[in-house]
């Protein structure tokens, strides 16, 4: 990556745009580009595009390579002849006035949508043919196919499926074949079209940075295909499961429940399953960020049966080797290097050269060493306001008791300061989220990254995720114009020269 150089970036994900089928798609993703390009936006950041299932994360999907249904262009189907203008008008019209993505709804309705089109497409076409010749979207297709038909978990299934034995997916493939080419259609319709937002924002001049969770979910294609990659009993439940150890936040630690990887069968087959899905993503995006990166160095791992992350133990982790077989290509990854930080990820983290991040919102606790302050962002870094899983700028501040934000205030001031930003904070709080761009910008990091919550000077009511909360997460959507807020980023991309 071109770190000589300074530049801008947005974090906003596609399901946040406004547009008129109950969440973004990538055809409103292509308008969204084009206002980033007017801005002198050179990065755009989006979370993992993955096909999302229960709680609605695009952390925890079906499969890790997936791409989202939801996000299809319904019109670009209805310019196929997939859809009629009525369909398409009843809609739109269905999901006037919602202010937030309802899942749910989508659920019910999306589904349904695309199978309709689906009925109406010539699956003989040769490009298609190619498409599922090719095998991509073989494993994705025969586990929603038996998704659909069974339903459960694949840990429910009849043996022969649930071992994903050759002949039981045969039969699976040539009884229900209409369903396999449905969710076979389905991935090929959303990477055609993503290609071609891909393409736009090439012709831009925007870098898209896309999202790796380190872990797959447990009910997912990934584990059903291979099994022997992770740890579990003889069942194919998880044995272990990942999450992190009590600390000043949780005295009982968090417990995800993603199964961990069995990293020794991985070394064994040289990480090639790791290699492919990190290759698969340097394809699809021009830089990738890799979440919870510490867990490559050491992770933690806890009973499957326990009720909390008390008892958890650290485990070592593949470290630089996970890396080996992607060669230069590494260039192009950043590491979410937050959390429980030690001397091993540090290390890892000078071996690899991939850049950490720097968030903003955790630097003004009053500690002179804290490593997120203006001063302690360094060149070969990525310096955000804040992130998915943080509240905006502006719904911390409200947050803060009156004392508490007057000591908030006077750090932020000091800190405008030091980094020589000249501006005056409101007594009520009401251009801290500028405060924090201007930061940013005025930062070392050869790249500062705004989410579009912060840029617009939105408060809690936008906040993408509450981490360990399962209800009312992902459901953020943009409902006002972005020209003026756009317009003001535009400025101060100019005036700190990135």
């Amino acid at each position: 990556m071109e770190t000589n150089k300074k530049s801008a970036g947005i974090l906003c994900h596609i399901s946040s745009l406004q547009g008129k089928y109950g969440i973004g798609n990538l055809k409103d993703a292509a308008r969204f580009a084009v206002s980033l390009a007017q801005s002198g936006v050179s990065y755009w950041q989006i979370l993992p595009l993955v096909q999302t299932g229960y709680g609605d994360s695009p952390y925890q999907s079906v499969s890790c390579t997936s791409g989202n249904p939801y996000f299809i262009d319904l019109d670009a189907l209805g310019k196929m002849g997939l859809l009629t203008r009525k369909e398409l008008k009843d809609l739109r019209d269905r999901y006037k006035g919602t202010a937030k993505v309802d899942y749910g709804a989508l659920y019910e309705e999306r589904y349904a949508t695309l199978r309709l089109a689906f009925s109406r497409y010539a699956f003989d076409n040769e490009d298609f043919r190619a498409f599922v010749k090719r095998g991509a979207y073989e494993d994705y297709a025969l586990f929603m196919t038996a998704k659909t038909v069974y339903g459960g978990t694949f840990y429910d299934w009849d043996e022969p499926l649930m071992r994903h034995s050759p002949e039981a997916l045969e039969a699976l493939r040539t009884e229900h074949h209409e369903e396999y080419l449905f969710w076979q259609f389905v991935q090929y319709i959303f990477w055609g079209q993503w290609e071609a937002l891909h393409n736009t924002c090439r012709s831009l001049k925007i870098g898209i940075i896309g999202d790796i969770p380190l872990y797959v979910a447990g009910d997912s294609a990934d584990v059903w295909a291979h099994p022997e990659l992770f740890k579990l009993d003889s069942g194919l439940k998880p044995l272990k499961v990942a999450g992190v150890p009590p600390d000043y936040f949780s005295e009982t630690g968090q417990l995800w429940g993603n199964p961990v990887y069995d990293w020794k069968a991985h070394a064994k087959e040289h990480y090639a399953w790791w290699t492919g899905r990190l290759m698969a993503s340097l394809a699809a995006y021009d830089l990738i960020r890799i979440d919870h990166f510490r867990g490559i160095d050491r992770y933690f791992e806890i009973d499957a049966d326990a009720e909390t992350a008390i008892g958890g133990k650290w485990a070592e982790g593949p470290k630089e080797k996970l890396f080996e077989g992607i060669g230069k290509e590494k260039d192009r990854i950043i590491a979410e290097d937050l959390g429980i930080l030690d001397d091993g990820v540090r290390t890892l983290l000078k071996k690899t050269g991939f850049p950490g991040m720097k968030v903003l919102l955790f630097a003004f606790d009053g500690n002179p060493d804290n490593e997120f302050l203006p001063k302690n962002v360094h060149r070969d870094s990525v310096c955000y306001t804040g992130t998915h899983d943080n509240d905006t700028v502006k719904g911390y501040v409200d947050s803060l008791a009156a004392e508490d934000f007057i000591l908030f205030r006077a750090r932020l001031a000091m800190a405008l300061e030091e980094r020589g930003v000249a501006m005056r904070l409101m007594k009520n709080g009401e251009n801290f989220p500028e405060a924090f761009i201007r930061l940013a910008f005025a930062s070392d990091a050869w790249l500062s990254v705004i989410p579009m919550q912060d840029v617009m000077g939105l408060g809690n009511e936008a906040r993408m995720n509450f981490p360990g909360t399962q209800q009312g997460n992902w459901q953020f959507r943009i409902d006002r114009p972005v020209g003026r807020p756009l317009a003001k980023l535009k400025k101060l991309i100019k005036i700190y020269r990135r």
